[in-house]
């Protein structure tokens, strides 16, 4: 059965925003995100999606534990973040119509922290914020039936996959199938699904905006569980990612520094190459802006140089550290 939702004139107006936005990001951008700005995105994506669920780390202590550094804080806590390193490191060979992947990334992310971790639910749940209860969630017996009519909706239904997704999200926090960590599976599966045609969602946190209000998302939540059907919620999240579609394309508009140059022409993993080969990557620099660059990417340890004059030849060194 097809989850209960209308198609309103918003609804319409944001798909049409988005994917005007995402037609600009494929057309100019896509090639060239630097594995700096991929590395930041994913940081932030990890960052906001475990703090909406109480995790107490900051940025630059998750940036920290993703380059394998020792830091102080609640075990707990540390263990949340390697476990949303690893499953979004797999974000690409999550399937996103398969239930059997959904429940791998799932044992993922909360390996160590739950019994029933890569399982559904064996009692009841809700969501419970102070002494308020917004959601009981249906009978764990339902949990599996509803979780399989679900991915039989977003495989077969014709509705635009950027609605789906939004769909998805929502039914997946109505049905709570697991006993803990249903949010951050909803934030992670919509990547999983939203990247199937738009690659660009691999670098891009829209749970950054949702972290920033959080009351707004629970809200939402509990606004469509009681009109019992998901429509404001789809409105809520097709916003969100309008605007964070907007803060990238803002974000790639400005003008590349040096330092974006290097990195996106290192993971190009030329391995030999000359000044020449550099600037037709970069069609709109001088010569001696070209030549500043490399020897900037010398002095940060990124190539190094041999021959001189027009006889220079340059050679990558350790990309992976730079990044």
């Amino acid at each position: 059965m097809k989850p209960p939702y209308d198609i309103t004139q918003k609804i319409l107006h944001l798909t049409s925003s988005i994917s005007i936005k995402l037609g600009k990001i494929d057309a100019n951008h896509l090639s060239r995100q630097s594995p700096r700005l991929r590395k930041e995105n994913r940081i932030k994506t990890i960052h906001s999606s475990l703090k909406i669920e109480g995790n107490s780390l900051e940025e630059e202590q998750v940036s920290a534990i993703l380059d394998h550094q020792k830091i102080i804080g609640p075990k707990k806590d540390i263990t949340e973040v390697v476990n949303a390193i690893n499953a979004y490191d797999h974000l690409n060979r999550f399937h996103a119509f398969s239930e059997k992947s959904f429940l791998k990334a799932h044992g993922m992310m909360m390996k160590s922290l739950s019994d029933e971790a890569g399982t559904y639910r064996s009692g009841t749940v809700g969501i419970v914020k102070g002494s308020k209860i917004m959601h009981v969630a249906p009978p764990a017996g339902n949990a599996r039936n509803l979780m399989r009519d679900l991915f039989s909706y977003l495989k077969n239904d014709d509705d635009l996959l950027l609605i789906k997704s939004c769909v998805f999200h929502y039914e997946l926090e109505y049905i709570h199938p697991f006993s803990d960590g249903n949010g951050r599976m909803g934030r992670l599966w919509q990547s999983v699904i939203l990247r199937r045609e738009y690659p660009v969602f691999e670098f891009l946190s829209f749970e950054k905006l949702i972290a920033h209000n959080q009351d707004e998302y629970y809200k939402t939540l509990s606004q469509c569980d009681i009109k019992g059907k998901s429509t404001d919620f789809i409105e809520y999240l097709l916003n969100i990612l309008d605007r964070s579609l907007e803060e990238l394309l803002q974000y790639n508009n400005r003008p590349m520094k040096v330092e974006d140059r290097l990195d996106y022409f290192a993971s190009l993993g030329l391995h030999q190459f000359s000044r020449l080969d550099y600037m037709n990557v970069f069609k709109d620099l001088s010569s001696a802006t070209a030549s500043r660059d490399l020897t900037k990417g010398i002095e940060l340890k990124l190539f190094s140089k041999s021959g001189e004059k027009n006889k220079t030849k340059y050679k990558l060194i350790n990309h992976k550290n730079h990044s």
